[in-house]
């Protein structure tokens, strides 16, 4: 698939996904919420993106620096701002990541700077995952709302579901398997996630600053609904907040738009709560680290001026 097509796929993908949950969901009671934020808890919310941000970057800085890369932490911070911005806007959510381990690669090695991102990534994905299993095993209601969701599946579906993801498992492996050039990368990419992920020292600095971070992406949820007055109870939205964020690691649409606010409008259904609210709070969180972003631009604009100067 073209970066065209892909790009257009994924828009397509948000516009659908924003389209359902306003057909399905009342819409003006919606608005109505966002038109009560209050400006104290979002600046709050604000705030906590940008040790949030720091964080991060220090943590791409670990890894490059256990594969033997250089890379200064006001350089990964600068440079995690932009990529964060370049996320927000361009399809995929993953673009201004690809951008990130490219502007590293032109002062290292091109395949380290690749492996620094992936794990650096790989790192907080695995952190809100945990983060979230936990949430999961610890919200009663959500249990039992899927819970009651499997007994009303077709097994027949299911089972055919099944036999799809481990079809396309088989099919990966072997395209895997049958790649010279892919197995030779993913050993490289094996050895580094030795060193910048899995070392006796790395493992406890990865999770530790991952867990810090999928913390502060959950804080910044938390408050979005005090900003809305959606007072459930910190312990319930503090359970309810890692599998909607969770879901916007699927690269599937823009900046996570759609597939995060259908997330929070399954979960907050199946917990037994308004859709409504759960949409709400996604929409504020998407809008807050939109402008949490916007350093990133000043970053693109700044080298956009710096590229004009040299060839003028």
């Amino acid at each position: 698939m073209t970066p065209r097509r892909a790009a257009l796929l994924r828009l397509s993908v948000t516009v659908i996904l924003l389209g359902l949950v306003a057909w399905r969901l009342d819409t003006a009671e919606i608005a109505a919420q966002l038109g009560t934020i209050a400006p104290g808890w979002a600046l709050a919310a604000l705030a906590l993106t940008v040790p949030q941000v720091v964080v991060s970057a220090w943590r791409w800085r670990l890894t490059a620096h256990g594969i033997g890369l250089d890379l200064r932490l006001p350089v990964a911070v600068r440079e995690y701002y932009l990529a964060t911005f370049l996320n927000q806007i361009l399809p995929g959510g993953v673009l201004g990541d690809a951008t990130r381990a490219w502007r590293h690669a032109r002062h290292n090695d091109n395949r380290g700077a690749v492996h620094a991102v992936l794990i650096e990534r790989l790192s907080g994905q695995l952190a809100m995952l945990l983060i979230a299993a936990l949430a999961v095993l610890q919200a009663r209601g959500l249990r039992q709302g899927v819970a009651r969701a499997f007994e009303q599946i077709d097994p027949w579906a299911a089972t055919g579901g099944f036999i799809l993801l481990a079809g396309g498992g088989l099919l990966t492996a072997f395209l895997v398997r049958g790649s010279r050039r892919m197995a030779i990368h993913l050993l490289s990419l094996i050895d580094s996630l030795g060193r910048g992920l899995l070392g006796r020292r790395m493992v406890a600095l990865q999770l530790a600053s991952s867990l810090l971070v999928a913390a502060s992406y959950v804080g910044v949820f938390v408050l979005c609904a005090q900003a809305l007055g959606l007072d459930r109870g910190a312990q319930s939205l503090w359970m309810l907040a890692p599998p909607v964020l969770l879901a916007m690691a699927i690269p599937l649409s823009v900046a996570g738009w759609g597939l995060r606010e259908g997330a929070a409008a399954v979960i907050w259904s199946l917990a037994g709560l308004p859709a409504q609210e759960g949409v709400a709070i996604s929409i504020t969180y998407g809008l807050i680290v939109l402008v949490s972003s916007l350093p990133g631009l000043v970053v693109l604009a700044r080298g956009g001026r710096r590229r004009a100067a040299a060839h003028a």
